[in-house]
């Protein structure tokens, strides 16, 4: 396992993944497109603040941690015969760019929990409208029953789909769904 810049443990299944973006587009000018493309590959991508999942507001988050809920979606996803990569950034541009490198690697599916930027970010309505990879938003708490500003979301006319309020269920619904695209 490797650590992200905000510690978070995640496996690096391929050279382009966890690298610089230069990097990543050196690496695909030199890489055959067929080994480029990830058929069979999720991303998990978690915006702000769910760094700190298990001890932010147990009471709406629940209790589990991002590395818990990491763990419990790579046995699933073996388990499902597809490969997941999750990343944390409290950064908008991450999660952007990395909704890019997913339409360009043509990935199954992007699970993304945005956090906070699911109601504030036009830049990530605008970077998943224009990849073709289908993106399931997920939510660990239902915020259409909390307050009142957490029931807009910039992500869900642009999903594929929504699920929300099943604690870290959530995420393994999700998965679940990524993995039925494949048919």
């Amino acid at each position: 396992m490797a650590r992200d810049a905000a510690g978070w443990k995640r496996r690096n299944r391929h050279p382009a993944i966890a690298t610089p973006l230069a990097d990543k587009l050196a690496f695909a000018a030199r890489t055959p497109i067929l080994a480029f493309m990830s058929v069979n590959l999720v991303l998990v991508l978690n915006g702000p603040n769910l760094n700190l999942l298990g001890s932010r507001e147990p009471e709406i988050y629940g209790h589990d941690t991002l590395d818990s809920i990491a763990a419990a979606l790579e046995d699933q996803a073996l388990a499902l015969g597809i490969e997941i990569d999750l990343r944390q950034s409290n950064h908008e541009g991450h999660l952007v760019d990395w909704l890019h490198e997913a339409g360009a690697r043509r990935c199954l599916a992007v699970i993304l929990n945005a956090g906070a930027f699911t109601h504030t970010s036009v830049a990530l309505h605008d970077a998943i409208k224009a990849i073709t990879v289908p993106v399931i938003e997920v939510h660990l708490s239902n915020p259409h029953a909390r307050e009142a500003f957490r029931h807009h979301s910039f992500i869900s006319s642009v999903a594929r789909g929504t699920i929300c309020g099943f604690g870290a269920g959530s995420y393994a619904l999700a998965l679940d769904a990524a993995a039925r695209l494949r048919q």
